[in-house]
Formats: C-alpha cells, sequence, structure tokens
C-alpha cells in the first residue's frame, strides 16, 4: 500500500475539503483531525460504548395512553 499521494483540495461551500483516495479510506463515518505543526492529523472516531451513548440520551416527556384493558389470559406469541 502507498504510504503517500498528491491530492487536491477543493471548496465545499465555506470549507475547505479534500477527497481521501480509496486506499486511505477510513472505518466507519465520522474522524478526528487535529493539527501538529503545517501537519493534519486524521484518525478514525472511536467507537462509543453503549454505556456512553445511553448517558447522552435524554429522558423521554410524552404521555403515553392509558390501557383501558389488559388480557385475563397469557398471550402466545
Amino acid at each position: 500500500m502507498q504510504t503517500e499521494r498528491h491530492v487536491r483540495l477543493f471548496r465545499n461551500g465555506r470549507n475547505q475539503a479534500l477527497r481521501i483516495p480509496r486506499e486511505f479510506e477510513l472505518p466507519g463515518n465520522e474522524a478526528i483531525v487535529r493539527k501538529e505543526g503545517d501537519r493534519l492529523i486524521i484518525e478514525p472516531a472511536p467507537t462509543q460504548s453503549l454505556l456512553a451513548v445511553l448517558a447522552d440520551l435524554q429522558p423521554m416527556t410524552d404521555d403515553f395512553p392509558a390501557i383501558d384493558e389488559l388480557p385475563i389470559e397469557p398471550v402466545e406469541l
């Protein structure tokens, strides 16, 4: 695999962008970009644990309708 390739920069609205060549594609849909001197470092974003995802959820505030009658006998599925 090549470790270096010349790419062109372009504008996407007010942002500068580049197309990542196929051989350098990152997994997932998110990445982390940081600048070190004149270099830009692009890394795949780490996946969140289920606990982190659940901690970000907001409580539901919707009112659910009352259930008038519950089945008397167990229902077989």
